[in-house]
């Protein structure tokens, strides 16, 4: 879990999974997310620690931690539902790779070509100098940097 969604302590496991909903049920609604049984499933999974998953990686892991499978297109929708409410950050490698990370702050990413896996790179790791300006009328608003790497 992300360390707000980290419970511990005293709790037996059924009053760990009854806070850890509760907890995600409050997230979503204030992120203004409607919080449906599917949704909050699919956000313990997807928020449980910093990961980057793809839509038929979380459909798999839902099938074995909480026992149900979701249709694809639920959890296509209910990714893109978080990604555009800012729960998550959907990272588009290319336009057959499209990876959804549980980490939105600001950062960037190594790809691994051979092994199809993202990991990060604190932002302050990269700087990006001499951008054209902008088109008239627009203001950027962010920059992500994909390093595609391949082992030698």
């Amino acid at each position: 879990m992300n360390k707000e969604l980290n419970i511990s302590g005293d709790f037996d496991r059924h009053d760990r999974d009854i806070a850890e909903h509760d907890l995600i049920e409050s997230m979503l609604r204030e992120k203004g997310i409607v919080p449906t049984r599917q949704r909050i499933e699919i956000a313990q999974v997807l928020l449980e620690k910093h990961q980057h998953l793809s839509a038929d990686q979380l459909q798999a892991r839902l099938s074995v931690s909480e026992g149900f499978v979701p249709s694809r297109a639920t959890v296509y929708n209910t990714l893109r539902l978080f990604a555009d409410h800012g729960l998550i950050r959907e990272v588009v490698v290319d336009p057959q790779r499209v990876f959804f990370d549980s980490n939105v702050g600001p950062h960037h990413h190594y790809f691994d070509v051979e092994r199809g896996e993202l990991s990060d790179i604190p932002a302050e790791s990269i700087k990006v100098t001499g951008l054209p300006p902008p088109p008239p009328g627009v203001v950027g608003e962010d920059i992500e940097v994909i390093v595609r790497i391949r082992r030698h």
